[in-house]
């Protein structure tokens, strides 16, 4: 049983219902945007297009696309970007980045270091002097062209 305390639709068509037992508040706006807002301090926003975008209370920000792309940037200047192949993409506050697939996983540094860890464990490490350095799942050095 959801209780509404408070049906209002105001002068400008906007409707706010309040709804006591989840302590929620949702309101519609003439332009089809819906916003809820959590006693927790999530805020929810649904927009006409189908896009959602909500705001955790650490201040998160996710926002779902309609073409299954997600984004998540979080207070410390990380984002996260998830494509519709599951791929991810991390961009850190710190000018590192890394990619995400099934095949392996990209680090990027940027000084222009690239380090690859693939599925099977194996590790590349391409430097930007042109050096790479090959290891395989345990550790063990493969290849090294030391410059």
């Amino acid at each position: 049983l959801t209780v509404i305390i408070l049906g209002q639709i105001m002068p400008d068509q906007t409707v706010i219902y309040y709804y006591a037992d989840a302590k929620t508040t949702h309101t519609t706006y003439p332009d089809g945007l819906e916003v809820l807002q959590f006693s927790n301090g999530q805020i929810e926003k649904h927009y006409p297009d189908g896009k959602k975008e909500i705001t955790f209370p650490d201040q998160t920000i996710k926002s779902l696309f309609t073409d299954g792309q997600e984004e998540s940037i979080f207070p410390d200047g990380t984002i996260v970007r998830i494509q519709r192949d599951g791929s991810k993409t991390i961009e850190f506050n710190n000018g590192q980045r890394e990619l995400h697939t099934s095949e392996f996983k990209r680090r990027e540094y940027p000084d222009g270091t690239v380090k690859t860890v693939y599925s099977n464990g194996h590790q590349e490490t391409k430097y930007v002097s042109g050096r790479i350095r090959v290891k395989d799942k345990d550790g063990n050095i493969l290849m090294d062209t030391k410059l």
